[in-house]
């Protein structure tokens, strides 16, 4: 690509049912982007909605074709795909993600870009005067002090879907699930810097909310996907087999004093309960461990499998 062609920018929002709010959204993107004087895209990704989202898409393509790309997936996939597929597609050089709702103030994104340039590679948004019911402001609370507290990684608003990402780390990132609550965590792993800082936050205007409470437990099991996969995705068998080792010593333990007590006192160990608690632990040890292995054999393969189906492209 010739260097006049570059794009500088990459800007992607998942989208789920939000007809209302994307004209007003895309009108300010622009504003907000107009003075930093760049080669910029927009990415709208439909992630199967029911209104009249992706014919309010095809009308900004058609206004602004070349600038304005849009995504729609055959079926709502979840928003971790609809980053990912928005990553693949991206062609700038940065890459900023906000939701669709109009929450997300896009006059931030200057400020997102300058934190960008100092030298960091990932700076995330921390609405810091959240606009959302109290339930949901206090869950985001609890939530993210249980991820910093996990992780050690001191940032106050993990999930907040307002970034800003250098190119490489786009690429990186391989999402899925309910993941996209944990991309700090995912690109701390890969070794990029991460940092974060306050950005406004505004009350919602048009729709409702597609991301309640009810997901909070799949949230919840996502994290510990996330801390196996990035302290042991390359080294199962320290996990693994240390669990395995661990409770393979206590069998033993208990095994061999059931032992001495029957050679040495000539007490009946038949019937003790302990006796069955041993060999369970004996066979839980050992299945860790070739977990553990199996798992150091397939650590190495990547399927690129894809976790979502695009049904069409407006590029």
């Amino acid at each position: 690509m010739a260097e006049q062609d570059q794009v500088h920018l990459s800007v992607v929002i998942p989208v789920l049912d939000e007809a209302e709010s994307l004209p007003g959204l895309v009108a300010e993107i622009r504003e907000a982007v107009a003075p930093l004087h760049l080669r910029w895209e927009l990415i709208l990704v439909d992630d199967g909605s029911r209104d009249d989202s992706f014919a309010v898409m095809r009308k900004l393509h058609a206004e602004a074709p070349g600038q304005v790309r849009v995504i729609r997936f055959r079926r709502n996939f979840g928003k971790s795909a609809a980053l990912q597929a928005g990553f693949a597609a991206a062609r700038g050089q940065a890459v900023i993600t906000l939701d669709g709702d109009g929450q997300d103030d896009p006059h931030e994104i200057p400020r997102l870009l300058a934190a960008l340039g100092e030298g960091y590679d990932l700076v995330s948004g921390w609405k810091q005067q959240r606009r959302d019911p109290l339930a949901k402001v206090l869950a985001s609370r609890l939530f993210n002090r249980v991820v910093a507290a996990l992780t050690g990684i001191r940032l106050h608003d993990f999930n907040c879907g307002f970034k800003a990402y250098r190119a490489d780390l786009t690429r990186e990132l391989r999402l899925y699930g309910e993941l996209h609550r944990y991309i700090p965590v995912l690109a701390h792993a890969l070794g990029y810097r991460v940092t974060e800082i306050p950005v406004a936050h505004r009350p919602r205007t048009h729709g409702r909310s597609k991301y309640g409470l009810e997901r909070m437990p799949r949230g919840y099991l996502d994290l510990h996907t996330v801390l196996l996969t990035t302290r042991y995705g390359s080294r199962p068998l320290h996990f693994f087999g240390s669990c395995g080792l661990v409770l393979l010593g206590l069998g033993l333990v208990i095994n061999l004093y059931l032992s001495a007590l029957w050679l040495l006192h000539y007490r009946p160990i038949g019937d003790r309960p302990l006796l069955l608690l041993g060999v369970l632990l004996l066979i839980a040890g050992i299945q860790l461990i070739s977990l553990g292995l199996v798992g150091e054999m397939i650590v190495s393969r990547d399927e690129g499998r894809i976790t979502y189906s695009i049904a069409e492209r407006l590029d």
